[in-house]
């Protein structure tokens, strides 16, 4: 269809007919950002792991799920069209590096505006919603000043401090969106989120015309995680989205800081904590810029160039599948530990691993653990 082919005629663009394979995979249930990696990995191409796919999920002890088919797929190409956006594929060449590290990096996202942004120093502002007019106005002037020193803010459009975060920066900022390309959220936003879809940057993770819902959010708070060198938190409550957000930046290797509050402000509480468990004070502009640009990039834990990688899953045995489950519960382990206690190949337990997610019996946590639904 003519509106499938023009969506592929952008620079670094692949092949439609492997877009349409890798929809199909990543929409099919059971199929999570990880276990899609693990199967291109294993198999080269998304038609040759749907092929394979049924074969998976019996081993894993599971019904054979449904998979998603070319016309769904075309469907969903087409909306990306008429929202004026375009896909976002894991593996080629303008996907953001940074993002890329990640273990469960989005096979594929939708954007609108100028990618470029991505691939210089980047800031992520998070922060409460029902946030004090002091922090909003302060988050307003820090997003200006981060700007003015060339670097791009990244924030999630919603009420308060992200949206004073976005506004601050103008035309050099990010917006993650928790739904759809094509749905604004929360309404009152919708013409802030149209102008950074024109200006700036707008990225989703979820197929368009996908309402927000509530388990939507922490996966737009890892992705707005993921796309920035550090993390800065401006008022949040405990056990906040905005927390959840600077805890995944602390383990992807990324820089946590925080602005303090005052202590009888219950906005300031998980701000504070944070600067009790290490995070860095954050004062002024040039306090973040000097986290994000060390003196000596030497001292940069991790390079922005380098990517997560595993080995390809192997074929394994039935006396490999046992030794495996036999290790697991429903407490998480890291997998690291079942391949030091399995004393079998890191490779043939991520095929195991894998099978048994396909199959519904394996849920992934953070930090690289596992345990059995």
């Amino acid at each position: 269809m003519a509106e499938v082919a023009a969506l592929h005629n952008a620079p670094a663009a692949i092949a439609e007919d492997d877009a349409l394979a890798r929809l199909r995979l990543i929409r099919t249930p059971s199929i999570g950002p990880v276990s899609f990696r693990q199967l291109l990995a294993r198999f080269g191409t998304a038609a040759a792991a749907i092929e394979a796919l049924p074969s998976l999920v019996r081993r894993g002890g599971g019904r054979v799920p449904a998979v998603t088919d070319k016309q769904a797929a075309e469907r969903e190409m087409a909306a990306v069209t008429r929202a004026g956006a375009r896909y976002l594929f894991l593996g080629t060449p303008d996907y953001p590096p940074l993002l890329a590290e990640l273990s469960d990096a989005p096979p594929v996202l939708t954007i609108r505006g100028d990618l470029s942004l991505a691939t210089r120093d980047t800031v992520a502002m998070v922060g409460a919603r029902n946030a004090s007019a002091a922090s909003c106005r302060f988050a307003r002037g820090l997003a200006q000043e981060i700007t003015d020193e060339g670097a791009v803010v990244v924030s999630g459009l919603a009420r308060g401090i992200d949206t004073a975060a976005h506004e601050g920066a103008g035309a050099a900022t990010i917006g993650v969106i928790a739904g759809g390309i094509d749905v604004a959220y929360p309404p009152e936003n919708a013409r802030l989120q149209a102008r950074i879809a024109d200006e700036a940057l707008l990225v989703a993770e979820m197929p368009p015309g996908t309402e927000p819902r509530a388990r939507h959010f922490p996966h737009r708070n890892r992705i707005i995680a993921a796309l920035s060198l550090g993390t800065v938190v401006i008022e949040a409550a405990p056990r906040s989205g905005s927390l959840i957000t600077a805890r995944l930046a602390g383990e992807a290797g990324r820089e946590v800081m925080a602005v303090p509050g005052h202590p009888s402000d219950p906005r300031a509480q998980g701000c504070n904590g944070l600067i009790r468990d290490g995070a860095v004070l954050i004062q002024t502009a040039a306090d973040i810029i000097e986290q994000i640009r060390p003196i000596d990039l030497r001292a940069r834990v991790r390079s922005p160039l380098t990517g997560w990688g595993a080995p390809p899953p192997e074929d394994a045995s039935d006396a490999d599948r046992h030794r495996v489950t036999d290790l697991l519960g429903p407490v998480p382990v890291g997998v690291d530990e079942l391949v030091r206690q399995s004393a079998l190949a890191p490779a043939v337990v991520q095929m195991v691993l894998l099978e048994l997610e396909l199959g519904g019996r394996l849920e992934r946590h953070a930090a690289g653990r596992v345990s059995l639904c």
